[in-house]
């Protein structure tokens, strides 16, 4: 099957799911787009990245970038290589040794692995035919709202007052499954301090 390439586009806040961001993928030699939602700790993983930000501390992403290149491990390519309701599946293509492994990821991290190892993207046909849009001749930055960096990257400086207690349940769940342990401490704490009024 014959791979397309993709570059990244934009990034910006998911007009479909709260707290969420949509990260959208261009066609190299066409039109169609490719939006895939991601959460907010991986849209922060490859924002930073994008905008040459350097965290004081590194991020997941950037651990396994040091990880991989102190053991001799190359990353050739990312492949989003399948769409099943509505979930996009992707996997690392690393070469160690002169021999190729594949390793099973999520679409956002192996993007956030791609912009730090500088490699390409690719998908298949029938992922952009079902999945893609084709935007006109005004571009991207006319069709989505505009993602601000800075609040992107101070994700985990939200005040947490003025959050539902459901809405805290929701986003310690999300922390936790991002393993955004700082975050997830914050958000409990807070909700231990409601509980116990």
């Amino acid at each position: 099957m014959e791979k397309i390439q993709l570059d990244i586009v934009g990034l910006s806040y998911s007009q479909t799911q709260s707290g969420a961001y949509a990260l959208v993928l261009a066609e190299a030699d066409g039109r169609r787009r490719l939006p895939i939602i991601i959460g907010g700790f991986e849209a922060q993983a490859i924002a930073i990245e994008l905008e040459s930000m350097a965290p004081s501390r590194p991020l997941t992403h950037d651990l396994f970038k040091s990880f991989a290149q102190e053991f001799s491990i190359e990353i050739t390519e990312v492949l989003i290589y399948n769409l099943v309701e509505g979930i996009f599946y992707a996997k690392i293509v690393c070469i160690h040794n002169g021999k190729t492994v594949e390793i099973d990821s999520r679409t956002s991290d192996a993007i956030a692995l791609a912009v730090r190892f500088n490699c390409p993207i690719f998908t298949y046909e029938f992922i952009l035919s079902s999945a893609g849009i084709i935007l006109e001749d005004q571009g991207i930055s006319e069709e989505m709202e505009d993602l601000n960096i800075e609040e992107l990257t101070s994700i985990q400086n939200e005040p947490l007052e003025s959050i539902s207690l459901e809405e805290l349940e929701t986003k310690l769940n999300e922390a936790i499954a991002n393993e955004d342990y700082e975050s997830a401490s914050r958000i409990r704490d807070e909700i231990d301090r409601r509980k116990s009024n």
